[in-house]
């Protein structure tokens, strides 16, 4: 009797337990419901965009590429004997590179220019002969037609000759250099990669609409993005006669580098175009931008609620972006606040 007693009162305290816990489960999910509640409606400051008179002037981004590059491949073949040129240094059109073994080269030489002396003598006899009709004129046509065979196994052993002293093609700096004393060559061996950077091109798209105001020939303020506030001089030299898949149209422009060749092939660059000429452009607060310029959205708020959206941009200047797609005029969009917005939450405006 006493033992059924025992077993009633602990299943007595264990749903007591249970039913507190319970309880006290349900008070703490309401009011934690009444605190998102509570939460929910994000505090921002909002802005629109305006249409309003812009500068035609634009700027637009790409990268610098060399104007000259390339990479040197080996001629001819044989054991590398010296090596004058590493990478790093920098070098002018015809400076040796590399010497290349050449002895078999010049014996093959010696033994052309031997031969064809030997064939010129000959000839001589037989035009001698041939007047004394001594000899057919198919003989006196053989002898003649050795002279040039012989004389152009000496020209092409000049020319091998010639491709062991390997000399740069083009001035610049080795970028890359593939070879060492006592490697062996063949025809289409990599040597060097050379990099000309005195001047260099930089790369970049306009719209339809920038298009028109570009012409060939004009000149450009251009900066690049590592290189603070200092400004080069450009020369647009190309325009695409066709626009690519985005529908933007390359652009290209020359750029004198300084004396220490401050541009490197590959960084970033900005090119300002001038335009002296007024349009209407409309402008939103360059704060209300989230991500990146190259990939911008904005939060766009209607019914007090905030939404994600992509958004076009052009022209940016210090405190403003243009927007060519994305919002309409008199659109509201959150200005500051936007690091706490989800899709769909609910906002209040600051006042």
């Amino acid at each position: 009797m006493k033992k059924l007693i025992y077993i009633l009162v602990v299943v007595v305290l264990v749903g007591a337990v249970a039913y507190t816990l319970n309880k006290n489960k349900k008070e703490m999910t309401e009011a934690a419901a009444v605190a998102e509640i509570k939460s929910e409606a994000i505090p921002v400051a909002l802005t629109e965009a305006k249409t309003a008179q812009l500068d035609k002037s634009f700027t637009v981004q790409g990268n610098f590429e060399p104007v000259q590059s390339l990479t040197l491949m080996s001629e001819t073949s044989g054991q590398i004997q010296r090596v004058l040129k590493r990478k790093g240094d920098r070098v002018r059109t015809g400076d040796l590179l590399v010497q290349v073994e050449s002895s078999t080269m010049n014996a093959d030489l010696a033994t052309a220019q031997a031969n064809y002396e030997k064939a010129k003598r000959d000839l001589g006899r037989f035009e001698n002969l041939a007047a004394g009709e001594a000899i057919t004129k198919r003989q006196l046509e053989d002898v003649r037609l050795n002279v040039s065979t012989t004389r152009a196994q000496l020209v092409a052993a000049r020319q091998r000759l010639t491709k062991t002293r390997i000399t740069a093609p083009i001035s610049g700096e080795i970028n890359e250099m593939y070879i060492e004393v006592g490697s062996y060559l063949n025809p289409g061996t990599k040597l060097y990669d050379i990099v000309n950077v005195d001047r260099l091109k930089l790369n970049v798209t306009v719209s339809e609409a920038e298009v028109l105001l570009v012409k060939e020939g004009q000149k450009v303020k251009v900066s690049a993005n590592a290189g603070g506030t200092q400004e080069y001089d450009g020369t647009v030299t190309a325009i695409a006669a066709q626009a690519d898949a985005t529908l933007k149209y390359d652009v290209e422009i020359e750029v004198k580098n300084t004396a220490k060749n401050n541009l490197r092939a590959g960084m970033y660059g900005t090119a300002a175009f001038q335009v002296a000429d007024q349009r209407d452009a409309m402008l939103l607060a360059r704060e209300a931008i989230v991500g990146s310029i190259q990939d911008p959205s904005v939060w766009v708020v209607k019914d007090n609620k905030a939404s994600l959206r992509k958004v076009k941009v052009g022209v940016v200047t210090q405190d403003q972006v243009e927007i060519l797609d994305g919002v309409q005029p008199g659109e509201k969009v959150v200005q500051s606040g936007q690091i706490n917005l989800r899709e769909g939450i609910q906002v209040t405006p600051l006042k």
